[in-house]
């Protein structure tokens, strides 16, 4: 039973991981240029680099 408990955690985590990368790289994009438009660019801005030191940092 706890094999099969460990077996379906494991691929929770897989699917839900999988679904937030999908997720990130489709809407992220997408926000912001809805922050641009809104003239959100003080918050849209900083999000931005943010996410861009982020992907410096953190290479697959």
């Amino acid at each position: 039973m706890s094999i099969v408990f460990c077996k379906l955690l494991v691929f929770a985590v897989k699917a839900a991981w999988g679904l937030t990368k999908i997720l990130f790289i489709v809407l992220f994009p997408i926000i912001m240029v809805v922050l641009l438009f809104a003239g959100l660019i003080y918050l849209a801005l900083p999000l931005l680099v943010i996410a861009g030191l982020f992907s410096l940092i953190v290479k697959e």
